[in-house]
């Protein structure tokens, strides 16, 4: 969590005499609560990347084990068995371009997902998008997203009390052409736009685009102005940007720009849940492939695209220090055909694999690799192997919430079988109070006190977190191989108030009141 010094937090606020005595037991017990749970909830991001077109999953990831049957269909695009980058012990491989992803697929920072989609796949771009987007069945028409719904339950009371001491950061941030339906609840929207690249650094810098001379450019500049000024939540993003002077590396395209933004506001403290890149391109019905190589041509730079950028914003977390608590998901709203034109391309089609990336991820593959008979014609389609809100649904409830699974339908009596994605997921049957023993004493602490807790064999980190939810220090971080932990702190240079302990022991969380006297 180390976003900001201790003192950046509370100067203000903690050290002012007789705050111990401004709490009543039950406010303070209600504002514990919610401190607890802003320790354990807020700290995670899911970054999501839309592959805006229909990205063509066969050519993305190829499988193997049926692979002349698969040149009898696409005879047009299929690449060389040779030239593809074979995954050991499995029966697919991946484009050539992706050879940065491979590396994490290898790692176990990667996961495939094979043939992703929706029962009564509708081919047009508009309609399967919202269908995406929405999270709906495709016979229902909803107006709002599946993340959007999932928001609006945590946050009845948005947008009137927002921001707020215990949610001060946007709920949701996109890049892109106005808000999409992917964070719309159904009565308002959650997230905070950034129209482009630009936008975001053009809010930096407090400027506007230029405008031409003239009446219309003085109203035009007007408008942009004042679209700036309205943005509730643009001095919190400035300011969190600004925090950060220095990033790794990334290439120069549409998507890298978008990940760095979005690894620069993690970074700066952002304590922003969710965020929505786009890269466009994928609608590939002509010159996928050059003829006089395969693997090259308009869908080999798209994939090239994707993966230097996920490359480039991996290394970026790492340096960071964030890598631990950030999750990627890729999604597009079809694959294509089976069987390939004679354009050199491939037409809409259905089902398709979904990459879910990250320190956390559970890695591997699920499902299988598609079967191709050889025999197709051209109104084959893959068959679905799991409901793509099946990945929605895993995803929020294993990496942020446990109750989440519910929320994934816009019917609300409809849920979804959850698949492994993340590792040691969120549980909801979890009960820290009986796993795991914590004791502080003393408590209150003057300037020392001892911690003493049962835990798992592995990573362990304690921190502190004030009364706006905030980290204010993080005082042990290291592995253990016991199942015991005892450490002694020293505290003094905290300014009196209360805060919580959390202890972080591998990809759990416990959290315990502290007063520092």
């Amino acid at each position: 969590m180390e976003r900001r010094t201790f003192l950046k937090h509370v100067a203000h606020s903690l050290a002012i005499p007789g705050f111990l005595g401004s709490f009543s037991t039950t406010g303070f017990g209600r504002t514990l609560d919610n401190l607890l749970r802003l320790a354990n909830d807020t700290d995670r991001a899911l970054v999501l990347i839309y592959l805006e077109g229909g990205n063509d999953g066969l050519n993305t990831v190829i499988p193997l084990g049926n692979y002349g049957a698969l040149t009898n269909v696409r005879p047009h695009v299929v690449m060389q068995e040779s030239q593809l980058l074979e995954i050991p012990d499995t029966d697919f491989a991946f484009h050539p371009a992706l050879s940065d992803l491979k590396s994490l697929y290898e790692e176990g920072r990667l996961q495939v997902i094979h043939s992703v989609g929706y029962p009564q796949q509708n081919f047009s771009h508009f309609r399967s998008m919202d269908i995406w987007m929405s999270g709906s069945d495709a016979d229902q028409i909803v107006n709002s997203g599946w993340t959007g719904r999932y928001l609006e339950g945590k946050h009845p009371e948005f947008p009137e009390e927002y921001p707020n001491e215990a949610y001060p950061d946007p709920l949701a941030i996109e890049i892109g052409l106005g808000a999409s339906m992917l964070f719309q609840g159904e009565k308002i929207g959650f997230s905070m736009v950034l129209n482009n690249v630009n936008s975001f650094y053009e809010l930096l810098e407090n400027e506007v685009d230029e405008a031409p001379e003239g009446p219309v450019g003085d109203k035009i500049r007007y408008i942009r102005l004042m679209a700036q000024q309205s943005q509730k939540y643009g001095r919190i993003v400035k300011d969190a940007a600004e925090r950060i002077t220095y990033q790794r590396p990334y290439p120069d395209n549409r998507l890298a720009n978008q990940l760095k933004i979005v690894s620069r506001l993690i970074a700066g403290g952002l304590r922003t849940p969710l965020y929505l890149v786009r890269m466009g391109g994928f609608d590939t019905h002509d010159n996928q492939v050059e003829d006089s190589d395969r693997t090259l041509g308009r869908h080999a730079n798209l994939l090239q695209t994707v993966n230097d950028s996920i490359m480039a914003f991996m290394k970026d977390l790492e340096y960071q220090g964030t890598a631990d608590r950030v999750m990627g998901m890729t999604f597009s709203e079809f694959g294509r055909r089976i069987v390939s034109n004679s354009s050199l391309g491939t037409d809409h089609g259905s089902a398709a694999p979904m990459f879910i990336f990250g320190n956390m991820s559970e890695g591997k593959y699920l499902g299988n690799s598609p079967t191709i008979r050889g025999n197709e014609v051209y109104n084959d389609n893959l068959p679905l192997q799991f409901d793509f809100r099946q990945i929605y649904t895993s995803i929020l409830s294993q990496w942020f919430d446990p109750t989440a699974r519910v929320s994934m339908s816009a019917n609300q009596n409809k849920t979804f079988e959850q698949v492994p994605v993340i590792k040691n997921a969120l549980n909801a049957t979890d009960n820290p109070k009986e796993e795991l023993r914590i004791k502080i004493f003393p408590n209150p602490v003057q300037d020392f006190f001892t911690l003493e807790m049962d835990i798992q064999p592995g990573p362990v980190k304690v921190e502190i977190v004030d009364m706006s939810g905030r980290s204010s220090g993080k005082i042990f971080e290291g592995a253990e191989s016991s199942y015991s932990f005892k450490r002694i702190f020293d505290i003094s240079p905290y300014p009196p108030g209360r805060f919580v302990l959390v202890v972080s022991n591998g990809n759990k969380r416990y959290s315990e009141q502290l007063i520092k006297l």
